[in-house]
């Protein structure tokens, strides 16, 4: 049976921010299912004799040819996290922390399934740069909070506090000579007020490879560990490498168990982070495995070889998500999603920030398919970015530039340092906001 609900329609104004200057209005519930034109023809002149020079090096700290780029900021990436948030909702009414556990673990794995096929760098943010959206039942916030090095903090919560979901997000590049690999660093934190609960973890790394010949595929390797701190339950979730072909069977599956402080296996999950995810009882996989749960790590690496398990292939399974389709034509607009199509328009929460990259022409010109206005605009971003801070050559950027709406921190308990929101964003006072565009 699945845990997942229906967002609710009601939306509980003792739960906003106290709103200032906003006029309220109807959020958008639809929105477009494709670009205003397809992705314009890459351009691979000289691309590798570009790319030779990156090798080992740190690509998010280097200018990139703007026909390699997708139409969106880093910052709108960061808010596809939001797609399947849907998914927390119960999560706060549920008795069990298992279960509780179960769709915290749903919504990390679920929040990468956008990235399926996406080859298309996004933009750099500019210092000081946001951007905010609000829909049926969540808001969220980015801001660029630091330019070197590069780091992004958001804050997203649901209308009637079931859950609050913050970060900060430190990205690493890099080129190996066949492949790119982006390292997300930081740490992303659900709360959930109504239980008192908090849940972190790091995302895996993502890896596209054939970049110079052949083609292109993607992976998400690594582990990722949802650690409950409140009741020391852990979601220790495998992804699972493809090999060196992107037809590998176990290319894009998750599998993995949620233990409790003793390592006692209490359920199992699986799926694919592209498609689903669901959830067993820990003794029938073993019954089907014909395997001793008390010899399999935590993160089931060492489970006897088996092809990836379909939807429900474990009896009495429990499926706690499925993808949405992608739209028709999705390969045509940078292989987005239904939810990805509309984040560049605007009406989704009230006013725009100045500071909204939705206002970036570069940005705006390379979704209309004008590449070379594209280029000039990005590199006059750029440049005014480099000029701006010339006069403080010789200084660090904490001396001359405060975050607006994010306050460096600690995490309470991960030691870890954080940008806390400092709950004013969404009062709508934006004056005073710096000219970046």
């Amino acid at each position: 049976m699945s845990t997942t609900a229906d967002p609710p329609l009601a939306i509980n104004d003792s739960a906003r921010e106290p709103e200032k200057n906003v006029e309220k209005k109807e959020i958008a519930k639809k929105g477009r299912s494709k670009l205003p034109v397809p992705q314009p023809e890459k351009v691979n002149v000289k691309l590798w004799s570009y790319l030779k020079q990156c090798v080992g090096k740190e690509l998010s700290k280097i200018t990139m040819p703007v026909h390699w780029n997708e139409p969106l900021s880093l910052l709108q990436r960061i808010s596809e996290y939001m797609n399947y948030s849907h998914v927390l909702l119960p999560a706060a009414h549920l008795t069990d922390p298992v279960e509780r556990l179960e769709l915290v673990a749903t919504f990390a794995v679920s929040a990468l399934a956008s990235n399926l096929d996406r080859m298309g760098k996004p933009f750099n943010p500019l210092l000081g740069e946001t951007y905010q959206l609000e829909q049926e039942h969540f808001r969220i916030v980015c801001e660029q909070v630091c330019h070197h090095p590069p780091v992004s903090a958001f804050h997203a919560h649901s209308l009637n506090q079931e859950f609050i979901f913050h970060g900060s997000i430190y990205p690493k590049v890099k080129f190996w000579g066949k492949s790119i690999e982006f390292q997300p660093k930081g740490v992303m934190t659900i709360e959930l007020p109504l239980t008192g609960e908090t849940y972190t973890w790091s995302n895996v790394n993502c890896v596209v490879h054939n970049i110079i010949v052949g083609t292109l595929w993607m992976e998400h390797t690594g582990t990722m560990e949802v650690v409950c701190h409140n009741s020391g339950l852990k979601a220790v979730i495998n992804f699972k490498p493809g090999g060196w072909f992107s037809g590998t069977d176990d290319l894009h599956t998750v599998e993995g168990f949620i233990i409790d402080k003793n390592k006692s296996k209490l359920r199992f999950l699986y799926g694919r982070w592209t498609e689903f995810l669901c959830s067993a009882d820990p003794e029938m996989l073993a019954s089907m495995l014909n395997c001793n749960l008390s010899k399999i790590d935590p993160s089931a690496s060492n489970l006897p070889k088996h092809p990836p398990l379909p939807l429900g292939a474990i009896p009495e399974s429990n499926i706690l998500w499925q993808a949405d389709p992608k739209p028709e034509h999705s390969s045509l607009y940078y292989n987005f999603s239904s939810f990805t199509m509309k984040l560049n328009e605007a009406g989704q929460g009230g006013p725009l920030a100045p500071s909204d990259c939705r206002h970036r022409p570069d940005i705006r010109a390379l979704e209309n398919g004008d590449l070379d206005l594209a280029a000039q605009a990005k590199e006059r971003l750029e440049n005014k970015q480099r000029e701006a801070r010339k006069q403080f050559k010789n200084k660090k950027e904490q001396e001359w530039w405060t975050p607006r709406w994010f306050v460096k921190d600690t995490h309470p308990h991960t030691g870890d340092e954080i940008w806390r929101y400092n709950e004013k964003f969404w009062c709508g006072e934006y004056d005073n906001t710096v000219d970046i565009f």
